[in-house]
């Protein structure tokens, strides 16, 4: 949901559409810096929380981090960036901050993921109090990014020493663009054993429902309304109903409502529309 006008609109953003669970940008995805959050907004924000039970409500971290590079001054803006988003969900009780593992120039994969987990274990040491979860997201595999298969991410875990603060969050564009066949039957339990295998279904702890307006394998993110992709309704059903996952929250990336007015808190003809599909999947 969107921040416009203040972090407590997107909660009640969340609570006019029927929302279980929320995930927002605390803040702008395309800037270093975000505005400093007055003590009285993290208020507000977490007293909407607590009265609408909302639960739980994660951030995204910025676009701009990238924890893999070998440059040095992107690399320290990175680690900053991400304390600073850690800092800024767990004033806000966030359950977790969803982040992109990063992107390696080189060919050297393993260095890179280390990269990442040493950024990580740093940060988390220097924050050894906090609650707050850093949750990484499978991609799609789109150009040098990281983390398109299961093995990369349980590397990173096991070059955390297997940190419990963090987990992994799935995305079902994501996973279909990276090769993972979640659109057939087989596919979709072959998919979770691996992921069990790999790394473990205790660490999965959120997940991001996304069509895919690409096919199978084709390493490319693009989503789509839930039911107007190569998922397919069928796919939505199969996980909605996975008692695996009954827990779990799921979150909506779908695209937004063109025409509507993003500073009012007002229903989203699009979030409403896949919402409403989800609703009648569940349990269908």
């Amino acid at each position: 949901m969107s921040v416009a006008g203040g972090l407590p609109l997107a909660v009640d953003r969340a609570a006019l559409h029927g929302c279980q669970s929320l995930q927002i940008f605390t803040k702008n995805a395309s800037q270093w810096r975000g505005r400093v959050l007055p003590p009285e907004e993290i208020r507000a924000f977490c007293d909407r929380v607590r009265a609408t039970g909302i639960a739980p409500a994660v951030s995204h971290a910025s676009y701009l981090i990238n924890l893999a590079s070998t440059d040095p001054t992107l690399r320290r803006q990175s680690i900053e960036a991400m304390a600073d988003e850690i800092d800024r969900a767990e004033a806000l009780r966030l359950m977790g901050v969803v982040l992109h593992p990063g992107a390696s120039a080189d060919a050297d994969k393993s260095g890179a993921l280390s990269r990442i987990a040493d950024a990580l274990s740093g940060i988390l040491l220097a924050r050894r109090e906090g609650r707050t979860m850093v949750l990484l997201e499978h991609t799609a595999g789109q150009g040098n990014a990281l983390g398109s298969r299961f093995d990369e991410l349980a590397l990173i875990i096991e070059r955390m020493n297997g940190n419990a603060r963090v987990g992994v969050c799935l995305d079902t564009c994501h996973l279909l663009a990276s090769g993972y066949d979640i659109a057939s039957p087989d596919g979709y339990a072959a998919t979770f054993d691996e992921f069990s295998a790999a790394v473990g279904l205790d660490r999965l702890r959120a997940f991001h429902l996304n069509d895919s307006r690409k096919p199978l394998g084709s390493r490319v993110d693009r989503h789509a309304h839930i039911g107007e992709g190569y998922l397919g309704v069928d796919t939505f059903r199969r996980l909605l109903n996975d008692s695996r996952f009954a827990d779990l929250p799921m979150l909506l990336e779908t695209p937004k409502d063109a025409a509507g007015r993003p500073n009012l808190v007002a229903v989203d003809r699009c979030d409403q529309q896949n919402l409403t599909v989800l609703k009648r999947l569940l349990a269908a």
